[in-house]
């Protein structure tokens, strides 16, 4: 099974799907590091930042791209921030004005309100539940559902929800990796991981500082991190880079080896590689032979570093297959959700 091709403009739309004939609908992505807002009436898809500029504590300077734009050379007085940690909200008034500040870039309004379908993840508890519902019905018109990531990853995918006996996702984001399995039309098993895109970021970062005395800032480092990080050849590479002399605090040139960005991201790599063969082991039988027989499938924006498939793969002893939608693989699923109304029943 391939990912499906459901993302292209301009497909069919199902007109059963549930929601009003004045509403203007939605599907809302809401990651660590980018939200992904798909409209149904233009069939487009935007991609932000999610992130958030803010002036002495109170005074909101910019939101989305705009305020990554902000990041890494802000003034003290300044902090730009990302609302949501772990893949999950953890501040509820400024992921609010994130998501309606972008929604309001998609042309969402109207008096009626829109329809909005955000994917959430497996485990969330009432209160975090709340919080997804407040942040998307801040003026008491709109329409939320919410369809659970895992299950619009599958649908991206081409899995049969409603008849595999065990198909394993593994979703490794920003900041979180979540490793869940269906089986029979339901998320049986489900883990977020506390590690992901930004923690690889950070090891870059400490490691250039304490082998070149040179700080970069997290951007660098991630253009280092897809550009250098090959896990399955041994290519011997280099980037030049800009950062601060942890001396004499002026810029300065530094250049930064392939070798030395695989050694530092391979203890996280690893560290993820370990909680999905834990996950796999912990998997009943009968469902661990169907993921056997299938393989794990693998999506999420972290995905894009080179070769990450192939090294999981040689780590757990599984066939791996990576879907070419990387970070738009819920946001993909959630288009075919809303168009499609015979997968409603996994709408919430």
């Amino acid at each position: 099974m391939a990912d499906r091709n459901i993302c292209l403009l301009n497909s069919k739309i199902d007109k059963g799907s549930i929601h009003m004939p004045f509403h203007k609908t939605f599907g809302i992505d809401l990651g660590t590091s980018t939200v992904k807002i798909y409209s149904q009436e233009q069939d487009t898809m935007i991609t932000e930042k999610n992130m958030i500029a803010i002036r002495n504590q109170n005074q909101i300077l910019a939101v989305g791209n705009e305020a990554y734009g902000m990041y890494e050379k802000n003034p003290s007085n300044v902090s730009v921030i990302s609302p949501m940690a772990f893949g999950k909200i953890a501040d509820v008034t400024h992921t609010e004005m994130v998501l309606q500040t972008l929604l309001e870039k998609s042309s969402a309004g109207g008096k009626f309100g829109n329809t909005l379908y955000l994917a959430v993840p497996s485990d969330l508890s009432e209160i975090e539940q709340r919080a997804y519902y407040t942040i998307g019905n801040s003026n008491r018109k709109n329409r939320i559902y919410m369809v659970n990531k895992t299950i619009a990853d599958a649908v991206a995918l081409g899995i049969p929800i409603t008849h595999t006996k065990g198909s394993m996702i593994v979703n490794i984001g920003a900041q979180s990796t979540e490793i869940s399995v269906i089986e029979g039309g339901r998320v049986v098993l489900s883990k977020i991981v506390e590690l992901g895109g930004k923690q690889l970021n950070e090891a870059i970062v400490n490691e250039v500082r304490k082998q070149y005395n040179l700080h970069i800032g997290n951007r660098t480092a991630r253009r280092l991190k897809f550009s250098l990080a090959y896990l399955k050849e041994d290519i011997r590479e280099a980037r030049k880079v800009v950062g601060i002399d942890s001396l004499s605090g002026l810029p300065r040139e530094g250049i930064i080896p392939s070798d030395m960005i695989y050694a530092t991201i391979l203890p996280v790599i690893q560290r993820i590689c370990e909680e999905i063969q834990f996950f796999l082991e912990r998997t009943p039988p009968q469902m661990l032979h169907n993921i056997t027989d299938q393989g794990i499938f693998l999506a999420g924006g972290t995905t894009r570093i080179p070769d990450i498939d192939w090294f999981i793969s040689q780590a757990t002893g599984q066939r791996v297959r990576l879907s070419s939608y990387y970070e738009l693989c819920t946001i993909c699923g959630l288009k075919e959700i809303i168009g499609n109304k015979t997968l409603q029943k996994w709408v919430k």
